[in-house]
């Protein structure tokens, strides 16, 4: 079987070259991509159903129940409700590697402004009391559906495998919370310990079908920071009486750009952003207090530290400068919704992305830069790090859309964007067939 899987790839592979070298001729599909693309018309209607009702994080029940029931029908020991709404579908086909396939399902408090026939009109209520609408605007719907296509591909095709399936769903990918819960709730132990992980994203910066892969390092750790800065509140008309907490968290603001620009190596990102300062309620009157929310990027554990050991240095440097009493220091609080880099072992990053230019056509799949934003996709390898663990872009702009904004005449949305309308049939496809091939080369028959 391995013999007749390699002969498959391989004519895949030389038609793809050969097709590279006649662009006027399309290139023959491979027996995956046919496959995927008779199955098109179902995956769309799954997609449009996604992401006309999302849900948020650690509310996606219905989701995970929908999926769920998918699987199983697909003859995987399903089980549900893992770190909360989270579930896990195994495989077993013999012995070998355990390769862990992942996807998450949780939508955003975005009200979806797509112009989509099919867009979100899902109002709800965030744990903090606030209504919203909800919408998909991060792609977790195009994750979730090629994830279904691929654990179909792979469970018709157990001839060409041997191993065992991991699969699983995640919830609260956007919270930080879901990878983290899975794995507390016994993820590695009451269910087979992977070898290998595998998941993808969808890209707001990459044409549509097109695959990016990063070595290294590719996703930053991402941290929630509170800073309450105290003061000694009175009347505006006498700032003598008071210890003004406005002008000193304007100082701290001010000092915490320089964690970056003068205290960071240059060659290591980093980013320290405050995204909200709260203050006062009325023009006359010095507040006692006033609250700053940060978020910090980085790729280090080590750079990390650095950076919150900064901003309670800072934080208090400026209230001793400001003469604020010791009983009134700023309190600095990390929030526990801690998202840590992504990291794809350089050696088998590079081996994934061999695998892939083999069987796509070439131009395909590029090298891409890390980024600064946040997966937690990456716990996974961090809480065993023998795991091989890969996680790839896949382009969704549209050819026209990109074109214009290369031209200058558009502006591409990003992730998060309530504007954020992928080419869903080419991610899907493109993701499908990517992860299949992937899975396929990591279990293959000895």
């Amino acid at each position: 079987m391995r013999h007749a899987l390699t002969a498959f790839l391989a004519a895949a592979s030389l038609s793809s070259i050969a097709a590279a070298q006649t662009p006027t001729t399309p290139p023959p599909q491979s027996e995956i991509g046919a496959a995927v693309a008779k199955d098109m018309d179902g995956l769309m209607t799954l997609y449009r159903d996604l992401h006309a009702s999302p849900e948020l994080s650690l509310q996606e029940v219905s989701t995970a129940a929908k999926l769920a029931r998918r699987l199983r029908a697909l003859k995987f020991d399903v089980t549900e409700k893992v770190g909360g709404t989270g579930v896990v579908a195994v495989m077993k086909n013999g012995s070998g590697p355990v390769l862990l396939i992942r996807a998450d399902m949780d939508g955003l408090p975005v009200v979806e402004q797509t112009g989509l026939d099919f867009a979100s009109k899902v109002r709800t209520k965030t744990p903090e009391g606030v209504e919203t609408g909800v919408m998909h605007a991060c792609g977790h719907d195009t994750h979730m559906t090629a994830f279904i296509e691929t654990a179909k591909l792979l469970a018709a095709r157990k001839k060409y495998w041997d191993g065992t399936l991991v699969m699983i769903l995640q919830p609260a990918e956007e919270v930080g919370k879901g990878a983290r819960d899975m794995l507390e709730d016994g993820l590695y132990t009451r269910f087979p310990r992977p070898t290998h992980a595998i998941a993808f994203h969808d890209a707001a910066n990459l044409p549509a079908g097109q695959i990016g892969y990063t070595p290294g390092y590719a996703l930053a750790n991402v941290d929630s920071v509170d800073i309450d800065v105290k003061g000694v509140g009175g009347h505006g008309a006498y700032p003598q009486t008071t210890k003004d907490p406005i002008v000193l968290g304007a100082r701290i603001v001010t000092s915490l750009q320089t964690l970056v620009s003068r205290e960071q190596e240059p060659q290591d990102p980093a980013v320290v952003t405050v995204g909200s300062f709260q203050g006062g309620a009325k023009h006359n009157i010095i507040p006692d207090e006033a609250k700053l929310l940060l978020t910090v990027r980085s790729y280090s554990d080590e750079t990390r530290a650095k950076l919150i050991e900064g901003i309670r240095r800072i934080a208090r440097g400026e209230a001793i400068a400001a003469g604020v009493p010791e009983d009134r220091m700023p309190v600095v609080t990390v929030k526990d919704e801690f998202t840590p880099s992504t990291y794809n072992p350089p050696e088998f990053a590079e081996q994934m992305a061999g695998i892939l230019k083999a069987h796509f056509p070439e131009g395909r799949v590029v090298r891409t830069a890390a980024v600064m934003g946040g997966e937690d996709f990456g716990r996974f390898y961090r809480a065993d790090k023998s795991i091989s663990s890969f996680i790839f872009w896949v382009g969704g702009v549209p050819a026209d859309k990109m074109a214009a904004a290369k031209a200058g005449q558009a502006t591409l949305p990003s992730l998060h964007s309530p504007f954020w309308a992928p080419q869903a049939d080419q991610v899907i496809a493109t993701a499908s067939e990517a992860m299949t091939v992937l899975a396929l080369d990591i279990l293959k028959r000895k």
